[in-house]
């Protein structure tokens, strides 16, 4: 095993399914013990844990609101008490992101966004610190996506949450490296899981035609940049964002 993670516990949120699901196997495959979490689809979550404990994962099933106060509580006592202490953390959960124009947004499904990809790296990054400043090891990573870097439209509601996102990232990397604890951002491109299964073949074939290095890419993709990323030889790495989309960005 390359990079071992023997010995540390690895919080996924929204790790049931596409590339959460990869992420967490992937952690688990390396030593980590993980548990499955999810929000709402108990027979998905169900089948996750299934295949986790196939492959040799420690694990355990806690349905959990990763976007409020009362579900990381949830989140964080149940993994404690199951699995132990967490020291990385990757904040992956995410929703629905329609692309429409801003005369079609309302403030609600902006406040979303801002939910999942800022409010909920906050709240899990303030409850799990105790542990990780205690033993001056930690690990933080926020899936984001190429799209900020893209400044893709009709699609501002996510793009502007993607951004704080990073920026949020970039200033806790400042904070929490005195501590032994690194703060990065893993950034996709469009991989195709689950939830894309009815987005229209136009679209799919109009961003296949634009990747450089001429495949899509898949959820292996994105699990083995985190699993780099939260490996003791990624200890000196903070602060960055990798885009992982086959050149879409190379600026």
């Amino acid at each position: 095993m390359t990079f071992s993670l023997r010995g540390h516990v690895a919080l996924v949120t929204g790790n049931s399914t596409g590339l959460g699901q990869a992420i967490g196997l992937a952690l688990g495959k390396a030593g980590a013990k993980v548990p499955v979490n999810y929000s709402n689809n108990t027979a998905r979550a169900e089948r996750a844990l299934a295949e986790y404990r196939g492959a040799g994962v420690e694990t355990a099933l806690i349905q959990a609101d990763a976007t409020t106060e009362e579900g990381v509580e949830e989140l964080y006592r149940r993994t404690e008490a199951e699995l132990g202490a967490v020291d990385i953390i990757v904040v992956n959960a995410t929703c629905e992101q329609p692309l429409k124009p801003i005369e079609e947004y309302d403030w609600a499904f902006y406040q979303q966004m801002l939910d999942f990809f800022i409010k909920s790296p906050y709240l899990l990054t303030r409850r799990g610190l105790a542990p990780m400043k205690q033993k001056r090891w930690g690990r933080i990573v926020n899936i984001a996506s190429e799209v900020y870097h893209r400044s893709v439209a009709p699609f501002s509601a996510y793009v502007a949450a993607k951004g704080g996102q990073i920026g949020w990232s970039r200033s806790m990397s400042r904070e929490l490296a005195p501590h032994g604890i690194t703060v990065n951002v893993v950034a996709p491109g469009w991989i195709p899981v689950e939830r894309h299964v009815k987005d229209p073949q136009s679209d799919k074939d109009a961003y296949r035609a634009l990747i450089p290095v001429d495949r899509w890419g898949v959820p292996q993709d994105v699990a083995e940049a985190v699993l780099y990323l939260v490996s003791n030889e990624a200890s000196f790495i903070t602060g960055q964002t990798i885009c992982v989309n086959g050149g879409m960005t190379p600026w």
